[in-house]
């Protein structure tokens, strides 16, 4: 790159970090990461894919629905770049979808993709840290230079720790919101059978346990019914 080309990107960045900052959730932060490749870099699509905790790949934001459609055939088979870039946590780079020899059938699968830049989006070498992958996609063969290659690790470490980070916070919420259902419901039930605190809660859990259901969602059925599951 330029000097000029530097500068640019170094302000663009900037920019895109107080966005991701100021995202209200995963969602939104996704959606920000998939909205900037598209106008940062050349490509005609983006898409973001992450890892759940089955260590599958789960589809999170595209900006077409030629990717949806490209990422769930990956998925279904268990096989192609989004995969590779997933579990090996390395970049995949496919110049040409109907002439990579490593997956023959990509360019029948998807015609209107050509070009594939795969980056892992991971937050440290552990493979529990991996977030997922960032996808760009041309519509034309050879659509990534060596600066969009440059650009897309940036913009991939950016949106490792933005999502990361998101994810950690919403978690926490949950955790919190979780805390205040199960806390609501052991009063219900400490004012109705006149039991302590460890009873209430010795109640909650076997019922949790005894109907399979989640603790705070059984918290929440008896703070909205005042009965508890059967």
């Amino acid at each position: 790159m330029t000097e000029p080309d530097l500068a640019t990107s170094a302000d663009t960045f900037a920019r895109l970090a107080i966005e991701l900052h100021d995202a209200p959730g995963v969602e939104e932060t996704i959606d920000a990461v998939v909205q900037f490749a598209q106008q940062a870099l050349n490509c005609t699509y983006a898409g973001v894919a992450l890892y759940t905790r089955g260590s599958q790949a789960e589809i999170a934001a595209v900006t077409d629905p030629v990717v949806t459609a490209f990422y769930d055939q990956q998925i279904a088979t268990d096989s192609g770049p989004l995969i590779t870039a997933l579990r090996e946590r390395t970049a995949v780079l496919i110049r040409d979808t109907t002439a990579d020899e490593r997956w023959p059938e990509l360019g029948a699968q998807a015609p209107g993709i050509r070009s594939v830049l795969d980056v892992p989006l991971a937050t440290g070498d552990a493979p529990r840290h991996t977030v997922g992958v960032l996808g760009l996609y041309g519509a034309e063969p050879g659509a990534f230079t060596a600066d969009d290659e440059a650009i897309a690790y940036v913009l991939a470490q950016h949106a490792s720790v933005a999502v990361a980070s998101a994810r950690h916070e919403e978690t926490m919420a949950q955790a919190v919101d979780a805390r205040k259902l199960v806390g609501q419901a052991m009063g219900i039930l400490m004012e109705r059978f006149d039991v302590d605190g460890d009873r209430a809660f010795a109640i909650l859990k076997r019922y949790s346990q005894d109907t399979n259901t989640k603790l705070r969602d059984v918290a929440q059925q008896l703070i909205d019914t005042r009965k508890l599951p059967h």
